[in-house]
């Protein structure tokens, strides 16, 4: 009984730990975006944003005629302070029609990870 116990234990630990390599965001090649592109304020982005990507804040007046500026067919790599305002700029960016890969980097940190990107002030 014994020996099942530990070996169910063992199993648990061997699992939970599997699952937990999921959490780590999927490392990705900036190389294969168009632009990253960060919508948050200015301040914020002055407090620290991706080294190479540009700002085009979703609390703009001129958001959309920003993204108007872009390629509609190319990738982008959109992220914020939580993936809350990535993904409804995604959203619009779908609503005008862009039809190219457009990934919700989430967390300005998550994104730095994923792309492998320095956060910087300039």
């Amino acid at each position: 009984m014994k020996l099942l116990k530990t070996l169910s234990a063992a199993l648990i630990a061997m699992f939970a730990t599997l699952g937990l390599a999921g959490c780590a965001p999927e490392e990705m090649d900036p190389q294969g975006y168009a632009e990253i592109i960060d919508v948050r304020t200015l301040d914020e982005w002055n407090s620290g944003h991706l080294e190479g990507a540009i700002r085009m804040g979703i609390a703009d007046a001129d958001f959309t005629a920003q993204l108007a500026t872009l390629d509609m067919s190319a990738d982008y790599y959109i992220y914020c302070r939580s993936g809350n305002r990535a993904g409804q700029a995604i959203n619009i960016m779908k609503d005008m029609g862009f039809t190219g890969e457009l990934v919700n980097g989430g967390a300005v940190a998550n994104a730095s990870a994923q792309l492998g990107l320095a956060i910087v002030n300039d």
